[in-house]
């Protein structure tokens, strides 16, 4: 038996590095937009492990339009509740967040987009970001309808 899923447009995930996410490294994923007029929901996809050392995780993103339009976000996410225990899905020690990116964005070109994100956490106190940021596995972005 086969299912079809009409509700995502687009999913992908990079594998970060055993060392750690390096400080201003890109994970960049390019994707086609056709529909210009249906609203999509934009998701930022996080798998860490227990070495991530967080509550929460800082990331920069940036959007980058077919006519190169770039659009920049400082975002925060919250990873962990009150007492420690990470939030998100999972049975072992990883655990999968779905982040919101955007809600109902409806893409004003079609063509190619770009969306690039990296990390900028720093440890409290500090300018420089954290030079390898630990227990974040894979990095992902998805699309939905």
């Amino acid at each position: 038996m086969f299912s079809c899923n009409d509700k995502t447009d687009f999913n992908q995930y990079k594998s970060i590095d055993t060392a750690g996410w390096k400080a201003n490294e890109k994970v960049s994923f390019e994707f086609d937009v056709k529909d210009t007029i249906s609203s999509k929901n934009l998701f930022i996809n996080i798998r860490n492990n227990s070495k991530y050392e967080f509550s929460n995780l800082y990331v920069i993103t940036e959007l980058v339009f077919p006519n190169e339009t770039i659009v920049v976000d400082t975002l925060q996410y919250q990873m962990a509740d009150e007492t420690g225990r990470f939030l998100g899905v999972g049975f072992t020690e990883i655990k999968e967040n779905k982040l919101f990116y955007k809600e109902k964005k409806a893409f004003p070109v079609s063509g190619k987009y770009m969306f690039n994100i990296r990390h900028a956490m720093r440890k409290n106190g500090a300018i420089a970001p954290i030079e390898f940021l630990k227990g974040i596995q894979d990095v992902g972005f998805s699309i939905e309808n």
